[in-house]
């Protein structure tokens, strides 16, 4: 693909980002929080102005990108065709949480997108960061691996035998989803009762401990008996996904990111190992977890992964141009 400049967005529950970059690597990079009002083409709109305003930071002029990388919270549904966002986290709609302002039951992402980009390429956030991970960070070429986010939501991206897996929506890695106990009164943004994500995702435990989840997870690490307890809970939970996985798939390494591991994994790691090597040794013998090398940008590069000519890879791989956007 010839490419002048590509783009990239990043769509997430909390934040949206927009970064640009040419052969040489990222140029720029703006963030801002995702609009959750308003109507359904909002969002993407939002992301248009933003590849605008990031562009304007390059001086880069928005007609000379020629290709656009989109990773963003899931799941999809097709609406005549192209890809539309069905995201319990920013769709009001599916569950009339009362934290989001909107009664949207999907939002028409590749439809607005491909109003000005017809090289486009959509994934889920952590099949983005996975792509990432597998080509620039902690797991290049890796055959057996999973990149997992602990965030605002809880997502993962898989792959087996080499193969990244997607699905027929490109829902592939909704595990987050996984039924893990009925009878718990948490429940998610997409209206299930007691899946991984009603349990430990940072917007649920923050929901139910009435408090934001930085918050609560930072009074766990310094030893608030309360707060503790249900970070540890939802540690605990949160291993026995990552085991359900390993033993559906025989996932061998399981890359971490998202705000909550990527400033509290130090301490949750071996909660969440004793969870998962504490069981059917034969299946989780071997199994590791890694920070994501990316950081907080994993998903960010993600997108650009998507979009990224190949010729352009091993030189980014080297020089790591990223980097020097980390605090942008």
């Amino acid at each position: 693909m010839n490419a002048d400049y590509i783009a990239a967005l990043d769509i997430g529950g909390t934040k949206m980002a927009a970064m640009v970059a040419s052969r040489e690597g990222p140029l720029a990079r703006i963030s801002q929080p995702s609009i959750k009002s308003g109507t359904p083409r909002s969002l993407p709109e939002q992301g248009l102005a933003l590849i605008d305003a990031v562009c304007e930071k390059a001086g880069v002029p928005k007609n000379a990108v020629r290709a656009l990388g989109v990773a963003s919270a899931g799941p999809f549904v097709r609406e005549e065709g192209a890809i539309a966002l069905c995201s319990p986290n920013l769709c009001g709609g599916l569950s009339g949480a009362s934290d989001l302002p909107n009664d949207w039951k999907s939002i028409p992402l590749e439809k607005v997108l491909r109003e000005r980009y017809e090289r486009l390429a959509i994934d889920n956030d952590c099949v983005s960061a996975l792509v990432a991970e597998r080509a620039f960070g902690a797991v290049i070429d890796e055959p057996d691996c999973a990149y997992v986010t602990w965030s605002t939501g809880v997502g993962f991206g898989l792959c087996v035998d080499g193969r990244v897996l997607r699905g027929k929506n490109g829902n592939a890695g909704h595990a987050g989803h996984m039924l893990l106990s009925e009878v718990d009164e948490s429940v998610c943004g997409c209206g299930n009762r007691g899946d991984l994500e009603a349990l430990v995702s940072g917007r649920n435990v923050g929901n139910r401990s009435h408090m934001p989840a930085a918050e609560l997870f930072q009074k766990a690490r310094e030893g608030d008996a309360q707060a503790r307890e249900i970070a540890e809970r939802a540690a605990n939970w949160f291993g026995r996904g990552l085991y359900n996985v390993v033993a559906t798939l025989d996932t061998r390494t399981f890359v971490i990111g998202g705000s909550v591991w990527l400033h509290h994994g130090d301490w949750l790691t071996p909660l969440v190992m004793r969870e998962i090597e504490s069981r059917f040794p034969a299946l989780t013998g071997g199994v590791r977890i890694l920070p994501a090398a990316l950081g907080r940008l994993v998903a960010d590069v993600g997108a650009l992964a998507l979009a990224v000519p190949e010729e352009w890879i091993p030189a980014w791989r080297q020089s790591k141009p990223w980097e020097k956007l980390a605090n942008a």
